[in-house]
């Protein structure tokens, strides 16, 4: 089954294998076969190597993987029947001045993805989304001792209670508010104090226990900027590997224009037309610069320009 990756990080092409990869002994066979294969990884930076394509992954085999980095491996799945493993190096040392000479460049995840190819992309966030996940999840959370590794990576159990921990994610709704009126449709950015100068973007939030899609949406929309959403349209999701959310995009019309600024998320706010959300994604509007290229921010903002919701 194939389906269509709007956005960067989606459309990861490997089978991930979720029931096989669940038995040790397949996990063994699998690790033993000459064409398997590994990306590399160093604090979350995947490794690119120039091809005449393009930049791209730089795949090793197994072995020369592994004697690289022992003991610090994931499954990621089956690639095109092929079984491809992560590995990460840990510490401040970049090691393409040691190990990993000649291999290529790490590069950090955010303009990894934006030179690489989707499907590159994808595969290269859901390793950093696990190896984070391990990182910062190795005790158990029932009784505090460390737990073990299990399916390739996908699971730790812990070997005094035997409570099993999975992989988080967690969900953040991303909107576009906008206001409709006999006057022209507009859509609303706000901007962080921390971002570069010119930045907006959508607006955005964690979902909280109890609540759905809509109501977070509603919420965040409410608390940032003081407008009262009617109506909530899905657009798409986009795994974001920083650590591990997971972006589900919407379109929210609001019932009215008087947006304030929250000045703890949000310092500023500006209503746009079409035609000046457009000059946005052109970087050609004298103040306002577009959310990035990766993000799913953008996609909404081209989907509202192009009539989506309408």
């Amino acid at each position: 089954m194939s389906l269509p990756a709007t956005n960067t990080f989606a459309g990861n092409p490997l089978d991930r294998a979720g029931d096989l990869r669940n038995d040790p002994r397949w996990l063994a066979e699998q690790a033993e076969r000459p064409d398997a294969l590994a990306m590399v990884l160093w604090e979350g930076r995947p490794l690119i190597e120039d091809h005449a394509d393009g930049p791209r992954l730089s795949w090793l085999a197994l072995p020369h993987a592994r004697d690289m980095v022992p003991d610090r491996e994931l499954f990621l799945g089956l690639w095109k029947g092929a079984p491809v493993f992560a590995i990460e190096f840990e510490g401040s040392i970049d090691p393409t001045s040691g190990p990993a000479a000649g291999l290529g460049t790490f590069t950090e995840m955010r303009e990894a993805a934006a030179l690489l190819s989707g499907a590159d992309a994808a595969m290269a966030g859901a390793a950093k989304s696990l190896f984070d996940w391990r990182r910062r999840h190795g005790f158990c959370a029932a009784c505090g001792i460390e737990s073990e590794n299990a399916c390739g990576g996908w699971k730790r159990i812990c070997p005094a209670c035997g409570v099993e921990h999975f992989p988080r994610v967690d969900p953040v709704t991303i909107m576009l508010p906008v206001f409709c009126s006999p006057d022209g449709d507009r859509c609303l950015l706000g901007r962080q104090a921390a971002w570069p100068e010119g930045r907006m973007s959508a607006l955005a939030g964690f979902l909280e226990p109890g609540e759905s899609i809509e109501e977070a949406c509603a919420r965040e929309i409410e608390e940032e900027a003081g407008l009262t959403v009617t109506t909530v349209r899905y657009h798409s999701s986009q795994p974001w590997p920083f650590p591990s959310q997971l972006m589900i995009g919407l379109i929210a019309e609001v019932s009215d224009d008087n947006a304030a600024p929250d000045q703890t998320e949000l310092e500023s706010v500006a209503w746009l037309t079409r035609d000046e959300a457009r000059a946005v994604l052109a970087g050609t509007h004298p103040s306002i610069k577009a959310p990035p290229r990766v993000t799913i921010a953008r996609t909404l903002l081209q989907a509202w320009v192009d009539g989506f919701g309408v």
